[in-house]
């Protein structure tokens, strides 16, 4: 399941884990203009932990899913 937020500078996308335990903690994505975040609580560590994607890597990640494994480099063309 998952819920989709307009806020004033980004849009927030929360990822909720479904199905049998142990679930993990939700994921929440916030796209701005010029990057990418994603924060999930760590239960061990007691707090959230954060990770910042550059537009460019998101495409990279959007291009992998549908790729077999080898090394790429998205260009323009």
């Amino acid at each position: 399941m998952f819920t989709i937020e307009h806020d004033y500078d980004a849009t927030v996308v929360t990822l909720v884990d479904e199905g049998k335990a142990p679930l993990n903690e939700d994921v929440i994505i916030n796209a701005f203009d010029d990057c990418i975040t994603l924060t999930q609580f760590d239960p061990r560590r007691d707090e959230d932990v954060q990770i910042t994607l550059s537009l460019n890597q998101l495409r990279d990640i959007q291009a992998a899913l549908d790729l077999p494994e080898g090394v790429y480099q998205l260009r323009k063309t």
